[in-house]
């Protein structure tokens, strides 16, 4: 049996669009074998995700989302149809999404919407905190911070509140349902509240 590697996961991610859990899956299904776990993925409709990235989503869903009357958040989540938008997987994943806000307080939408001058200002922070080390290995070390960076402060790429064990992402649970439901769908921003703290808003 072939070894499921971390970069084997990525690759077949990169290529089909599907989950990384259901990657992970696939290989080890099909025993490490990446064009059977294609074909897996395929089977299951999850491979046909990617495709559908590119299609214009402008229905959809806003919804909001109070806790404990100290934390609000307001999001909009956007499919291709009206029909979809009023599917109960539709909406279970837009409450989702709401909760996950509430709780993980992300900073951004995505990577994508971090202002240059802030990634700037982190590597050059993790950049003195390496010290005696080859401009290579500096440069890996740097860009590992940054990924996390990014996973604790970018919405898509934070791990899923209700699924910390399997390191679900929100990016992640969006594919899945894409998957499931046969149209592209985006969160398009969100703001979130937080009583007598400044407004977090994905715009």
């Amino acid at each position: 049996m072939s070894t499921i590697t971390a970069d084997k996961v990525k690759d077949l991610r990169e290529k089909t669009g599907a989950g990384m859990m259901d990657c992970k899956k696939a290989l080890t299904e099909s025993e490490g074998d990446f064009e059977k776990a294609i074909d897996c993925l395929r089977q299951k409709g999850l491979a046909s995700a990617a495709r559908k990235a590119g299609r214009t989503a402008s229905e959809g869903l806003i919804s909001s989302y109070i806790h404990m009357d100290k934390i609000g958040v307001l999001v909009e989540v956007n499919c291709e149809t009206d029909f979809v938008a009023k599917t109960d997987d539709f909406r279970e994943l837009v409450k989702d999404v709401s909760l996950h806000i509430a709780a993980a307080n992300p900073s951004y939408l995505s990577r994508e919407d971090v202002p240059q001058e802030i990634i700037e200002r982190e590597k050059e922070i993790y950049k003195t905190q390496v010290t005696n080390k080859p401009p290579q290995v500096v440069e890996k070390i740097v860009e590992g911070k940054l990924d996390k960076f990014f996973s604790e402060t970018c919405l898509l790429d934070q791990v899923f509140i209700k699924d910390p064990e399997q390191k679900t992402k929100i990016k992640d649970l969006v594919t899945e349902k894409i998957a499931k439901l046969g149209e592209n769908i985006l969160i398009k921003r969100f703001a979130r509240f937080h009583l007598g703290e400044k407004q977090k808003n994905s715009e």
